[in-house]
């Protein structure tokens, strides 16, 4: 029998009758007193990640409090002012207005400063202790652009995140997780499978595109014998690890649209399974990984079709599938920050100005966690270990992964401080009701996707990660100068597949499995591949392009 491990005061039961209560807290005795070096056994052999783009936690799920009085949401009261330097300053409180939110909200770590702490970043801000107040959202917005605090201090009504409403509903939702530094998404994104950015807190394109050299959640898995893959829709960002490049990985990548739901319904999903979204909005395939400007309901319509493909497989009742955002967007949340007791993951420390420490956490995001082991209405709280001061964040995950799998050694000292969410399984037997299907989202965004778009900063950053992948010398490094959002998918999309036919020739030619795989071009190749593409002048759309990139 599994035997949930937990304290309960990190736990709310919200459906729970007393019986089942009772039950759960003496689980929670028995396995407290097991002995540490004991391997305990989980019933989970398959998990699922999917991290999505630039919301808080309140702009997104706030509003579902009234659904359940546990969540710790929105009560109607918050509020920030637009001037925090003006005691009678004018406030705007936060409402339930969203629908479709462009443009994009600053989320810097200058503009994430002047968010938490209420005042703008200066060179003095590096030594000063002030104390977290939440209350500089609605000034930096409207510092950002005119106009934008009524953007920032709004969420989404539960009705039109109905995919979320459902399975906040029906499974579990983490009212206490934050992103991982408070910065933007690449070295969040770096928390979620290593517990560290290696020092990265901004936008460094020469340390990201050499590719980030810490070791992963993957390569312990791959250490002790367990499966991984990443599904991708867009180019993947993972690749952004060096030892993601390695040739033996080059198996792990698999395209969703072929590959995913057809692993699904055979059985076949690896131990670890990572889902990479769509990054770019074109009007064949719009975004839907939730950054501004892309429509939140392609997002929940992806959600869906996860959950579903998920939900009919033979390995359902083994499957823990999480949905978290990377970080917070700009957007507002009333949760502090925790900024005490947070180690640093490797002792490195970011350069100037900020000289930041990596010992504070970012804002409160979005974690929905959904398995058949889990009752409904579950509401995961603050943890409460292994440390006094632990929290849950992106590091939670590899701190999870290896509980679930028996890994050796944790990655950082942030995997070993975060909390874990295994006391989420709070069932002894998986429910055999779960929903089939999620309801329908209605479109949010009332016109088409605009290709010829500037892009985002993270755009700019996955272009430049393709030009690295692609040994492409007239972009790698460089800022992104006049590209649109449906070249640079497809571009994206060319270079990944550049670097994936290096890989088979590597491998054809007995490479060594460990080998990293370095595509490098000279600029006289490269001139030729221009003079190449103006003899060609209609090539592949880029949705032939996509579905032409099919992996091994």
């Amino acid at each position: 029998m599994f035997l949930a491990e937990s304290l309960a005061s990190s736990l709310h039961l919200h459906f729970f009758p007393l019986e089942a209560k009772a039950l759960f807290s003496s689980i929670s005795k028995q396995t407290s007193i097991m002995a540490d070096n004991e391997k305990k056994e989980y019933p989970i052999k398959t998990v699922v990640v999917l991290v999505m783009e630039n919301r808080s936690f309140d702009h997104m799920l706030g509003w579902m409090k009234p659904l359940n009085p546990e969540i710790d949401g929105l009560t109607g009261q918050e509020s920030n002012p637009l001037n925090t330097s003006d005691p009678n300053s004018a406030r705007v409180k936060f409402g339930d207005g969203s629908v479709f939110v462009d443009p994009n909200p600053g989320h810097s770590y200058q503009d994430i400063y002047e968010q938490l702490y209420g005042e703008p970043w200066s060179q003095e801000s590096v030594n000063k202790k002030l104390p977290v107040t939440m209350q500089g959202f609605a000034q930096n917005a409207n510092r950002v652009q005119s106009g934008m605090a009524d953007t920032v201090m709004n969420g989404f009504k539960p009705d039109l995140v109905p995919v979320y409403k459902e399975l906040v509903s029906q499974f579990a939702v983490c009212d206490r997780w934050f992103a991982s530094i408070p910065a933007s998404t690449q070295p969040n994104r770096m928390f979620v499978h290593s517990a560290t950015s290696h020092g990265l807190y901004g936008n460094d394109s020469k340390k990201l595109n050499a590719g980030m050299p810490q070791k992963t959640i993957f390569d312990s898995l791959d250490e002790a014998g367990h499966s991984f893959g990443i599904y991708y829709q867009s180019a993947p960002s993972t690749l952004y690890y060096k030892n993601l490049r390695k040739l033996k990985y080059a198996t792990k990548f698999h395209p969703f649209d072929l590959s995913f739901k057809r692993d699904c319904k055979k059985g076949k999903l690896p131990n670890y399974v990572v889902i990479e979204p769509r990054y770019f909005d074109l009007l064949a395939l719009p975004g839907n990984d939730d950054h501004p400007s892309h429509d939140v309901s392609t997002g929940q319509k992806f959600v869906k079709e996860v959950y579903e493909s998920l939900r009919a497989s033979p390995q359902w009742n083994e499957m823990l599938f999480m949905v978290v955002y990377d970080e917070h967007g700009g957007f507002y949340d009333h949760v502090p920050t925790p900024v005490e007791g947070v180690p640093n993951p490797d002792g490195l420390v970011g350069p100037g100005p900020y000289s930041f420490n990596f010992d504070r956490l970012g804002v409160r995001v979005p974690a929905i966690f959904i398995s058949p082991w889990i009752d409904p209405g579950t509401v995961l709280h603050t943890p409460s270990g292994p440390q006094p001061t632990s929290q849950y964040e992106h590091s939670s995950i590899p701190a999870t992964v290896k509980k679930f799998f028996n890994l050796k050694d944790f990655l950082t000292k942030r995997d070993a401080w975060a909390g874990t969410f295994e006391v989420v399984l709070n069932r002894t037997s998986p429910r055999t009701d779960c929903p089939v299907t999620l309801p329908e989202p209605m479109r949010l965004r009332d016109f088409d996707a605009n290709e010829d778009r500037k892009l985002s900063d993270f755009q700019e950053e996955l272009v430049q990660l393709a030009a690295s992948l692609k040994g492409d010398l007239k972009i790698k490094d460089k800022p992104i100068e006049g590209m649109t959002v449906a070249r640079a998918a497809e571009y994206s999309n060319e270079a990944f597949k550049v670097f994936m036919d290096e890989c088979a020739k590597a491998k054809e030619n007995g490479a060594a499995e460990d080998s990293v795989v370095v595509v490098e071009t000279t600029e006289q190749e490269q001139q030729q591949e221009i003079i190449t593409s103006k003899h060609n002048p209609e090539p592949k759309s880029f949705v032939q392009r996509l579905f032409s990139c099919s992996g091994w």
